[in-house]
């Protein structure tokens, strides 16, 4: 009898999970949803009013997001069997964000999203020196970052939140006084859409992202490290000791950052790689394959115990993916959870790190004639 190889097997039970078909939220007994009370949000902070706002489709999906950072708090999803999880870390009020040691949970990043090396650029002969705030770097806008703001916000409709903020000249080092506006919405396609747009009146850079911290089994349930992930990237940009892209543009083949076949996170996570080591595990940008026509389909990750399943889609180039080395257990989030290590994973829309001083990769150069737009689409969904 032929010799079965077990990779073999697991390789196909992954792809049939993966190419399940979704059913409707609306199937299973849904759960209770255990909102977080606005007024636990309510706080003057610089002078302007922070709030909590609930956002709901009418397939049952609930976001809580607040206008200090512009920050998901909670995205309630159901699992194969319709029942609701909360799966972004975070916390259940507004002293946990201001006294948190991972500042970044949910929040909207700006002006420059990921890392800048040695916090300087040079701009139209002059150079920038921007706060080193991640050990010689400079990392998501600095020591004051569009994540530690109170935004403007409107309510558009039940499913439908705007945020606005003018960020001024030379604010955290950046020039030009750059205008803001940021939409989150719920569809009834079951996606979380985040678009944003800006402009400036003088030339300057800018990378928006949005730093959702997700586990699909719900947060502080534990790993993910048995999440099944596939990127649609067959390029990513290695880096320095520091976290620094070198300049180049690598192949994926043949690497632990080969995702273009799905496979469980911790599949090549251990394996004796220099780049997994600077990172201390998978935290890079990687290079997405472009589609010529509409949005580029960027990654798709699946729980396989709870059945959920996210996909993004984005205009963007790039996509950072972070498996969360950087929680370490000491982390008590929402209702008492603990965000234990490598219990969270990012997947970051953007430009590329470094691009102000990489001439090899897409400018994130803005300009007093343009406007930026950046769109990113999380897709929510559930298999058997």
């Amino acid at each position: 009898m032929e010799k079965v190889n077990k990779k073999t097997i697991m390789n196909q039970k992954i792809l049939i999970l993966f190419c399940a078909t979704a059913f409707q939220f609306s199937m299973g007994q849904q759960t209770t949803i255990d909102l977080i009370p606005g007024s636990n949000f309510e706080r003057s902070i610089d002078g302007k009013e922070v709030k909590l706002y609930t956002l709901k489709n009418a397939h049952g999906l609930v976001a809580q997001v607040t206008n200090y950072g512009g920050r998901v708090v909670s995205l309630w999803t159901p699992d194969k069997d319709g029942a609701f999880a909360d799966v972004v870390l975070g916390y259940d009020n507004i002293d946990g964000y201001l006294n948190s040691s991972e500042k970044y949970f949910g929040a909207l990043i700006g002006r420059y999203g990921n890392r800048i090396g040695n916090g300087r650029f040079e701009l139209e002969g002059k150079e920038y020196q921007l706060a080193t705030n991640n050990g010689k770097n400079h990392l998501h806008g600095g020591d004051k970052g569009f994540d530690s703001v109170v935004w403007d916000a409107t309510v558009v409709g039940e499913d439908f939140l705007e945020l606005q903020y003018t960020s001024k000249h030379m604010e955290e080092g950046y020039p030009g006084e750059l205008k803001i506006k940021v939409q989150y919405r719920l569809t009834h396609n079951n996606d979380l859409e985040v678009e944003y747009w800006a402009t400036t009146d003088k030339t300057t850079i800018v990378n928006l992202t949005h730093h959702s911290f997700f586990n699909l089994g719900g947060h502080g349930s534990g790993t993910i490290n048995d999440h099944i992930l596939q990127i649609n990237a067959a390029y990513y940009t290695p880096v320095d000791n520091t976290l620094i892209p070198d300049g180049t543009i690598a192949t994926v083949e043949e690497t632990p950052f080969d995702f273009r076949e799905p496979k469980p996170i911790i599949e090549s996570l251990n394996e004796n790689n220099e780049q997994l080591k600077r990172g201390n595990g998978y935290d890079h940008n990687f290079v997405l394959n472009h589609n010529m026509t509409g949005l580029n389909y960027g990654a798709k990750i699946v729980d396989p115990v709870s059945g959920r399943r996210l996909e993004v889609y984005t205009n963007e180039p790039g996509l950072q993916f972070y498996g969360g080395n950087f929680l370490d257990g000491t982390i008590q989030g929402k209702y008492g959870k603990i965000y234990e290590y490598r219990s969270a994973f990012c997947l970051e829309t953007q430009h590329f790190p470094d691009s102000p001083n990489q001439p090899n990769f897409p400018s994130t150069l803005l300009e007093p004639n343009e406007e930026y737009h950046s769109f990113c689409r999380y897709r929510f969904s559930a298999i058997k």
